[in-house]
């Protein structure tokens, strides 16, 4: 069974190149096109997507505002960021908005899916350089941290989660089985009183955790 994706952006050959390469993946298939969010619950009702993609700059409602509404009315329903910027502002804005990963335009088609299939695993996927930015942003803050009594084993998890790793590259980075990881996270959970990966990281930058 096949996901179903649809795609907000401005841009019309954007909409038709990432819809193509929906279409033609086995895993997705793409419901729905919308240049703008000004109609943003009725397009979703409609669709029924499982998931969607959410340029930041358009006009009208921009995508940061369309995704706090999407949290609003369709909380589970997962949103991942697609944009031409890099600054600090939008990335964070997003992800306080509640944008499950933030993914640069110029990502190449395989890491665009894989992204996909990692927000679909529970993941949060990053861009390589967004990642980077949100770890500076936890470097350069030294502010006291609450104690969430994290073990050494889930800090150094919940940090590679921050950085847009899947639950498969945690696993092998830290030489443990997916389903530990899967284990370590609902722990990480169940400590911060968060439900998923998007109000983990969100936490974690708010409050300087890794």
């Amino acid at each position: 069974m096949t996901s179903r994706i649809i795609i907000f952006d401005d841009n019309q050959e954007r909409l038709n190149s990432v819809a193509m390469l929906l279409n033609l993946s086995s895993a997705f298939t793409c419901t729905g096109m919308f240049g703008n969010a000004n109609n943003l619950l009725a397009d979703i009702t409609a669709s029924r997507p499982d998931l969607v993609l959410m340029d930041i700059d358009m006009p009208g409602v921009n995508g940061i505002e369309a995704t706090k509404m999407i949290r609003t009315h369709f909380d589970a329903l997962p949103v991942i960021m697609q944009t031409n910027f890099e600054d600090d502002e939008r990335i964070f804005d997003s992800l306080r908005a509640g944008a499950n990963g933030y993914l640069l335009k110029k990502t190449s088609p395989e890491r665009f899916l894989e992204s996909l299939k990692e927000a679909f695993d529970g993941g949060a996927p990053m861009t390589g350089s967004i990642a980077t930015r949100v770890l500076r942003y936890f470097a350069s803050e030294t502010a006291a941290k609450k104690d969430y009594k994290l073990t050494e084993r889930e800090k150094q998890i919940l940090a590679f989660l921050t950085q847009g790793y899947s639950y498969k590259l945690i696993a092998a980075e830290c030489s443990i089985s997916y389903n530990t990881v899967n284990n370590h996270i609902r722990n990480i959970y169940d400590k911060l009183y968060v439900n998923s990966a998007t109000e983990a990281i969100s936490l974690a930058i708010r409050e300087r955790l890794v």
